[in-house]
């Protein structure tokens, strides 16, 4: 089975194709600029080409569906249900975070938490098994202190993401490892789709909406004075 693969909740702009298990192409870029809106189709392109395909074969599409950047998100949304409105082929969505583990898993770590930078002290997190990849604690909006996860102080833990940076400096776990260059990528969302189309549990297109997790909060225009 032909499936695209968009992952779009981060800095990281990330498209993949496979072929049930089997990776045909990667395309994907950091930036700091959350270049999804100029980029993402492009790199779909690339990845058909890449993969030897064309957008006709492709026969499912998978999600990356947050937590993370609000308009990253809208637009992956967007995009995704475009394609399979217009190819009439299912959606599935995943969870991003669990595409941060999947490096991770099987490497000695009792325990694999992903921290996704929100604003100030906040990071979106959940808790994994290290080895088995089960969710141990679900996703979560997570203001950090200085007592945050410490009852992981005497665990082999990791922190994966780019709310690693700030946790570092202000968790007291001295024996955690961590990992700032880590991000949400299209390619370690494959087993779980795979699961995901084992079992039919596909999205509703039409009432889909990403895992925000928060409100969006805009900034509000003064309204002028006459």
């Amino acid at each position: 089975m032909k499936i695209l693969y968009l992952e779009t909740s981060s800095k990281n702009c990330s498209v993949a194709i496979s072929d049930d298990e089997k990776l045909l192409c990667l395309c994907e870029e950091v930036s700091d600029n959350y270049k999804q809106s100029e980029s993402l189709h492009t790199y779909v392109e690339w990845a058909l080409e890449g993969a030897g395909l064309t957008i006709k074969d492709i026969e499912a599409v998978s999600l990356g569906k947050g937590p993370g950047s609000y308009t990253g998100l809208r637009i992956g949304a967007s995009s995704a249900k475009g394609f399979c409105y217009g190819l009439k082929i299912p959606l599935t969505a995943v969870n991003s975070l669990e595409s941060m583990i999947e490096p991770f898993l099987g490497k000695n770590y009792e325990f694999i938490v992903p921290l996704i930078d929100a604003r100030r002290m906040e990071v979106y997190t959940a808790v994994y098994d290290g080895e088995t990849g089960k969710e141990l604690s679900a996703t979560e909006a997570k203001i950090l202190d200085e007592t945050s996860f410490e009852e992981f102080k005497d665990k082999k833990v990791i922190f994966v993401g780019d709310g690693a940076r700030k946790a570092k400096d202000i968790l007291n776990l001295p024996d955690a490892e961590f990992r700032d260059d880590i991000y949400p990528s299209a390619q370690y969302l494959i087993k779980k789709t795979l699961e995901k189309i084992e079992t039919k549990e596909f999205e509703d297109i039409a009432y889909f909406e990403p895992f925000y997790l928060k409100d969006f909060h805009g900034v509000k225009k003064k309204k002028s004075e006459d």
